[in-house]
Order: C-alpha cells, then sequence, then structure tokens
C-alpha cells in the first residue's frame, strides 16, 4: 500500500466473494463517478468549492439582509461564513480519519458514525434533498438569467417566456450530464468558480455606483410593515443564507478525488483549497450583501441583478455569467446523485454498467428537475424553502453531529462547545426556514401560470 492509493481498500469487505458476473466493489469504484479518478490537486478543490457554495444564493443575500434588517442581517452572513468553515473542517478531516479507509461520499461517513443502516437513511435523504432541490433551483436560476441577458440585449427575444429558457438550460444540462466522472468537469467546474467571482464583483460595483447617483434617499426599515410579515420574512432570509452555505452536501466527494497515501493524506490539499475558496466566498458574499441593500434598501428584488437595470449591456453580461456558473454548479451537485443513482442500479437492480445506463439514467434525473423547475420558478421562496428544510442540515449541523458522536471531545472543549452552539443555529435554522419560504411560495404563487 506504499504507493497505491488508500481508497483501493475502502470497499473490499465482499470482493473476495464475489462469484457472479456482477462487478466488485474495487471494480464499481472504478467506475462509478466520484471514485473513478482520483488525481485531483488541491486547487480543485478550492474552485469546484467556489462553485458548490458560491451560487444563486449570493444574489439573494441583499433581499436577506432587507428582510432581516442591516446588522441582524450582515451579522447572520458572518456567522454562518464561520461556522460553516468549522464544520467543513470536521468533514475535511472526517474523510479518512480510520487508518487505511475513505470516505468517499456523505452517507458512507453517516454509515460508519451512525450504523450501517440508521447512518444511511439518516444521512443520505438529507444529502440527496440538498443535491435535488439545488439543480431545481439552478434550472430556474439558469433560464432566468439567461432570459434577463437575452432580453437586455435583443428586443426581438422578449417574446420568448422563461420555460423556454429553462428549456434551453435543461437540453444543455443533458450534454454536460454525460460526463463520465467528477475530475472531468473541471473546465466547467473552474469556469463556473471564474464566473461566480466576476458576477459578485459586477454585481457589488454596479450598485456602489448606483448607490451613489441615487437621487432619493434609501429605506433602509424592514420590507413588511406588519408582525406577522415580519416575523416571516426572518424566517425566509434565515433560509436564503442557509442556501448560500450548502457545499458542504459534495464536501467528501470532492475530496475523494484527491490522492491519497499514509505519507500525504488527502486532507491537507483539500484544506488548503478550502481555505482559498471560502476567503473568495467571504469576499462574493459580504460585497454583494453590503452594496446591494445599501443602494436599494428594502426595494431590492430577491434577485439583485434584477433591480440593477443600468447600463444594459453590463448587467446583460452579468446575468450571462450567472448562466455559465449555474451550468457548472448544476452538475458538482448532481454528480453524487449520478453516483447514488448508478450504483443502485448496478447493485441492486443488477444492470450493466456502461454508456447506455448513464444516459438514460442521467437524462431522466435533469428532465426531472427541468419540469419541476419549470413548475415553479420562484426564485426566493425556493432559496429559503430548501435552504432551511435540507441544507442547514448537511452544512451546519449534521458534520458536528457526526464529529461529537465519532471524536467524542472532552465536555466543554472548544470542539465540544462550538460544535453544540453549530448544532443549535442549523436546527433553528431548520425549523423556522421553511415556513417563511414556503410563505413565499405560496404569495408568488397567487398570480402565476403555468408554463408561461
Amino acid at each position: 500500500m506504499h504507493n497505491k492509493d488508500v481508497s483501493m481498500v475502502e470497499s473490499g469487505n465482499n470482493s473476495n466473494n464475489v462469484t457472479t458476473n456482477e462487478p466488485s466493489d474495487d471494480d464499481l469504484n472504478r467506475w462509478l463517478p466520484i471514485t473513478a479518478s482520483r488525481k485531483a490537486k488541491w486547487w480543485y478543490s478550492t474552485f469546484h468549492n467556489v462553485t458548490a457554495v458560491v451560487g444563486a444564493g449570493v444574489l439573494g443575500l441583499p433581499y436577506a439582509v432587507s428582510q432581516l434588517g442591516w446588522i441582524p442581517g450582515m451579522g447572520m452572513i458572518i456567522i454562518s461564513w464561520f461556522v460553516t468553515l468549522y464544520s467543513l473542517w470536521q468533514l475535511v478531516n472526517l474523510h479518512e480519519h480510520v487508518p487505511g479507509k475513505r470516505f468517499d461520499r456523505y452517507p458512507e461517513l453517516g454509515k460508519h458514525v451512525f450504523g450501517l443502516k440508521r447512518g444511511y437513511w439518516i444521512v443520505m435523504p438529507q444529502q440527496m434533498i440538498v443535491q435535488v432541490a439545488s439543480d431545481i433551483v439552478y434550472m430556474v436560476t439558469g433560464g432566468k438569467s439567461l432570459k434577463e441577458s437575452m432580453h437586455t440585449m435583443f428586443h426581438w427575444s422578449k417574446g420568448i417566456n422563461l420555460t423556454c429558457f429553462i428549456l434551453f438550460f435543461g437540453a444543455l444540462q443533458l450534454v454536460l450530464s454525460q460526463a463520465p466522472n467528477f475530475n472531468s468537469l473541471k473546465v466547467v467546474s473552474f469556469t463556473a468558480a471564474v464566473m461566480s467571482l466576476s458576477y459578485s464583483t459586477i454585481s457589488s460595483v454596479a450598485s456602489i455606483i448606483k448607490g451613489i447617483e441615487h437621487p432619493q434617499p434609501v429605506n433602509y426599515g424592514r420590507r413588511s410593515h406588519t408582525t406577522a410579515g415580519i416575523t416571516f420574512d426572518i424566517f425566509n432570509s434565515l433560509g436564503t443564507i442557509a442556501f448560500a452555505f450548502a457545499g458542504h452536501s459534495v464536501a467528501l466527494e470532492i475530496q475523494a478525488t484527491i490522492p491519497s497515501t499514509p505519507e500525504k493524506p488527502s486532507k491537507g490539499p483539500m484544506w488548503r483549497g478550502v481555505t482559498v475558496a471560502y476567503a473568495i466566498v467571504a469576499f462574493c458574499y459580504l460585497a454583494v450583501a453590503a452594496s446591494g441593500f445599501w443602494a436599494f434598501g428594502n426595494l431590492v428584488d430577491d434577485d439583485v441583478l434584477v433591480t440593477l437595470k443600468h447600463p444594459h449591456w453590463l448587467i446583460a453580461l452579468a446575468n450571462f455569467m450567472v448562466f455559465l456558473h449555474v451550468l457548472g454548479s448544476y452538475q458538482v451537485f448532481a454528480m453524487p446523485v449520478f453516483d447514488m443513482i448508478e450504483c443502485y442500479l448496478v447493485k441492486k437492480r443488477h444492470f450493466t454498467p456502461g454508456r447506455p445506463l448513464r444516459l438514460i439514467a442521467r437524462s431522466i434525473y435533469v428532465v426531472v428537475t427541468m419540469f419541476v423547475g419549470m413548475c415553479f420558478p420562484f426564485f426566493g421562496g425556493l432559496l429559503g424553502f430548501f435552504g432551511g428544510l435540507a441544507f442547514s442540515s448537511t452544512s451546519f449541523f449534521l458534520p458536528c453531529i457526526m464529529w461529537l458522536v465519532s471524536q467524542k471531545p472532552k465536555r466543554w472543549s472548544f470542539h465540544w462547545t462550538t460544535s453544540w452552539l453549530a448544532i443549535i443555529i442549523g436546527v433553528s435554522i431548520t425549523i423556522l426556514a421553511p415556513i417563511g419560504g414556503a410563505r413565499t411560495i405560496i404569495i408568488s404563487a397567487k398570480n402565476y401560470k403555468f408554463f408561461d
């Protein structure tokens, strides 16, 4: 094992007993998209994490601040940044905390910590909700961003409705979804990461310019004027912020692509990439949230680029960058889903691994998320609802629970105290945020016509 990847022993429990034509666990891992290639460099971790974290949520942060209020809103973003950076550090270290074994997928770590059956059913549904919900939101975001970009630059396109743009985005995903493994997405993911930094910078600078030129005083009070409205807005804003830190659901899978030996474990390069990624996340989130709310106050839309209308060419460019970014984000979040589906079809349904299986299974997934996105294109409500329902668990408190159970830190020690604080914050978001998000979706749906 001196020169071989530690992962080669990760699932060899049954390989010696295989007497059928089914692939052994090792052979299956060499085919599945998460573990097929382990040649990633530390900077792959940077752009994969930027692509996963800085998604559609960054454009909704000024809106979230307007719902919470200036100081509470910015404070919650900063607290969430520190909490999720800490929980991500926990996942990076738990990835191979057992000598000679790698937990390449979130459910695998769950099975180790909580037990085979219980652990799988605790972790897998939560991770899948995050992955699928993210892809639904990215379908909506990709379609809306392309629509805004086209409508701004080409008047002839104003007759094309949102459904058509989502269909186009989905068609591109049908092609990209045939990438065989995670590392084969490196160019797509790198492009997405660059785009996220670019449109965040454009949004921030354009908001600052707009704020300086604003002819009228800006109202920084709460959006709603009733107690119930303020309460529901606060709930929804918590979910929007939680959605903005959703990258943990794919962190173990990203680390699985990095080579590892006993002398040079993968946690070193993975953490180096994470720290650079989170520095970029801090810049994007704080700059966009602060500048957007400062410029527009409580009149900011749930997507700050919608509020920014001039100069036309710059806003069209920023929206097109968002479109390119979510093309990559969709695939980063879809890859663990593809991995789970293909593993199930081969191991449980006895399908033959190969291109036909991937073509059919992945295409069905893309079509389903596209259809749901076309039916419910409510950006702000989707962020709040999904952000609170599942995203806060996989990013805020599930890693902390796993750390407490597996590492058993001393009571009142730093890790014990910090983990419990993160759990309290995450559980509170999980309970409260879906209420506000559901209300926002209901209000948005009142005047909505399907496939309009």
